[in-house]
């Protein structure tokens, strides 16, 4: 197994990472080592259409087909700018 030396770590995160230890029962270094297992192994999903996340959010409400539309008047003609 290999060894990691952090250098320069702020004293609140070194706070912060015995209180969380101490909450979980843990040295500070298994926290630290909980935290870079949770960090580095999750399974990232593979980034989806943003039109297929947007439907499988509102599926289980019954769908966007459900949400009402509203009625749109046509384009207006753009402005003419001549001198």
């Amino acid at each position: 197994m290999a060894s990691l030396t952090i250098r320069n770590l702020d004293d609140s995160i070194k706070a912060l990472l015995s209180i969380r230890a101490a909450h979980h029962g843990y040295s500070m270094e298994e926290e630290a080592r909980q935290i870079l297992r949770a960090a580095l192994l999750e399974k990232t999903q593979p980034s989806q259409n943003l039109a297929k996340s947007i439907q499988k959010r509102f599926a289980e409400l019954g769908g966007i087909d459900q949400i009402p539309t509203t009625p749109r008047e046509p384009m207006r003609e753009p402005p003419q700018f001549t001198p």
